[in-house]
């Protein structure tokens, strides 16, 4: 039997479209209504893979899914980027000013922030996902109520689309990752991009010291986060990313970084999917 493809949320919001954009359209998927659900479905072993938003173009990234996958020792196989349209869709035959609350995805509303500053007498309420306020909207035939998610979402559950392309920035992106609870090795695929964790001492030039050997060994460094260790106040750990030409001297530099840092931990290797 086909193991399913865990995500955030239900058909139709943007970590299904992701699914069907990564493996293809038609990929049997496990709902979780929230990122602790998903990170759980794939530790008992109910998905296969599962997808999870990482950071947002405009809103930034999603901290506490990092410690959700450090946490529970899951591996980063892979990455996918898709545009964000965010849309504000109703029950059929209503109009922007019936309009008295907004519900979506925290992440979505955010995103959205300046377009409502037109409408101060909507009050904007979070929910655990985009699509399920579709859904919950078509279902209870709610009026004087909007969701904001994607034009899947509107069609899947026949609502009207009142304001296309509501999001800020029209350049809104998010990165997802694609995590499973099984390393992936090379097999012959391109890997060209690792995320790493580590801590480091609080002392100067630390930091540096690890940028250093990035370069050194020709490690480009795409992104960089740092999170503060709970049971060590003024302690961070940072999560990086790192792309690169040639696996074996990614190795050589993870073997130096394992001597300069404190836990250091791979959270995976995979292909490089911004090109």
């Amino acid at each position: 039997m086909e193991r399913k493809i865990a995500i955030q949320g239900i058909q139709g919001s943007f970590h299904h479209l992701v699914a069907q954009q990564y493996y293809r359209e038609d990929v049997p998927v496990l709902e979780c209504m929230s990122f602790a659900e998903l990170t759980k479905s794939l530790v008992n072993g109910n998905a296969s893979e599962g997808v999870m938003a990482i950071e947002n173009s405009i809103a930034g990234s999603i901290l506490p899914n990092y410690a959700l996958i450090d946490e529970n020792k899951l591996q980063v196989v892979g990455e996918h980027y898709i545009p964000i349209d965010m849309n504000l869709m109703v029950l059929p035959g209503q109009k922007l000013e019936d309009i008295k609350k907004v519900y979506s995805h925290p992440m979505a509303l955010l995103q959205c922030k300046e377009f409502f500053k037109q409408y101060p007498h909507i009050k904007l309420i979070e929910d655990a996902d985009t699509a399920e306020v579709a859904r919950r909207i078509a279902e209870k035939e709610s009026h004087k109520i909007a969701a904001v998610a994607s034009k899947a979402a509107a069609k899947l559950f026949g609502l009207d689309i009142l304001a296309e392309s509501i999001h800020t920035k029209k350049s809104n992106a998010t990165r997802f990752l694609i995590i499973s609870t099984k390393k992936k090795e090379p097999n012959g695929d391109i890997i060209d991009k690792a995320s790493l964790k580590f801590e480091l001492e609080s002392k100067r030039g630390s930091l540096v010291s690890v940028l250093n050997i990035l370069r050194d060994f020709n490690l480009d460094m795409t992104k960089i986060q740092s999170m503060p260790i709970i049971e060590s106040p003024w302690k961070y750990s940072f999560f990086i990313d790192v792309t690169f030409d040639n696996y074996e001297e990614f190795l050589k530099a993870v073997g130096i970084l394992e001597v300069m840092t404190e836990q250091l931990t791979i959270l995976g290797t995979y292909k490089n999917s911004l090109i």
